[in-house]
């Protein structure tokens, strides 16, 4: 970890690489297209190996792509969502109670990306099962949220790791590798489902803000809903970084958007690169309402030692690294 990426002088000398690297994305690039696959998940045991090798050229060639026919039906996104915008319409004072505390929990506008320096035009509600305590809308504000989130947090976490298997297959690990090390029982889990309420736009912005600011993920991988309608997502491929050239990936009914996170990219010694990604301000002809979506993040539980097979990253507990990655956009918050 030699190089130093800074945008200025005044740039954070961050500890991890991939935190160097994101603090450089800043600027608006340019727009281009490129292949974001879909991916049919539909008789998994059977076609495994086939999956298997369209996932990974997805993933070493793109970074980005979509699954679908994953085993969540399009009425079971729909009540998710519907219940995220139930949670999102309380009141300012009554979300306060739920406050984040490490990676669990409500916040408004306190994300603050390397990439930017200011704070993602949004608020967020971060579901991670071991660290709920006080944290949970009671039945009488929100009858049956608890018992629902949860559902659709395990429907998540089955499909995590049917694509995480696949993965685990081509890097000559055992199939059950990434589900041991996201183990939902363990009080050391820790991945997270989290409901994301970007605000309404009247057209125009404070320049140099974003809805969210240019990133990579934390995690292994990521499983992103969006709704049909509320664009504004772009991803650029880790290893075309220095192009800064970005590419729309429009939502579409019942499909999962799915992208490589930073512990898959050590697990596997940068062969799963990471990919950054940015939620951009809609431009005055594009829809100006509310934005809504749901991120899974397999994140390994805090016990978990991420080790790079071949030397390329030191060792380091899936505790300490999600501690730093989350202290370094939460004002050292974690």
């Amino acid at each position: 970890m030699q190089a130093i990426y800074s945008t200025s002088a005044a740039a954070p000398d961050y500890a991890l690489e991939e935190l160097r690297k994101e603090s450089t994305m800043g600027s608006e690039g340019t727009t281009v297209q490129r292949d974001i696959r879909r991916i049919d998940l539909s008789n998994f045991a059977a076609r495994k190996a086939e999956i298997t090798e369209q996932l990974w050229s997805a993933a070493t060639e793109i970074g980005f792509f979509q699954i679908d026919h994953h085993g969540i039906s399009a009425a079971e996104i729909d009540d998710a969502f519907a219940l995220s915008e139930s949670f999102f319409a309380l009141p300012t004072a009554t979300k306060a109670q739920w406050p984040l505390s490490r990676n669990a929990g409500w916040e408004s506008l306190s994300q603050i990306r390397p990439s930017t320096g200011t704070a993602d035009q949004k608020e967020s509600y971060q579901i991670t099962r071991p660290r709920m305590a006080g944290l949970w809308p009671s039945e009488q504000e929100l009858p049956g949220f608890q018992q629902a989130a949860l559902a659709f947090e395990a429907k998540c976490w089955q499909v995590g790791m049917q694509v995480l298997s696949c993965f685990a297959d081509r890097l000559g690990f055992d199939s059950d590798f990434f589900a041991r090390a996201h183990a939902p029982d363990s009080p050391h889990y820790q991945s997270t489902l989290r409901m994301l309420h970007y605000f309404a736009q009247d057209g125009a912005h404070t320049p140099g803000t974003w809805r969210a600011g240019a990133h990579t993920d934390f995690d292994c991988l990521t499983l992103l809903f969006q709704r049909p309608g509320q664009g504004g997502l772009q991803v650029l491929p880790g290893k075309e970084m220095q192009g800064r050239a970005w590419t729309p990936v429009e939502p579409a009914q019942g499909v999962i958007t799915c992208n490589i996170g930073d512990m898959l990219m050590r697990w596997s010694d940068d062969q799963l690169p990471s990919n950054f990604h940015r939620v951009k301000h809609p431009a005055a002809h594009e829809y100006q309402g509310a934005r809504y979506s749901l991120a899974f993040f397999c994140q390994a539980n805090e016990d978990v030692v991420i080790r790079s097979p071949g030397g390329k990253y030191p060792d380091i507990t899936a505790a300490e690294y999600l501690k730093q990655r989350i202290s370094a956009n939460f004002s050292n918050k974690y």
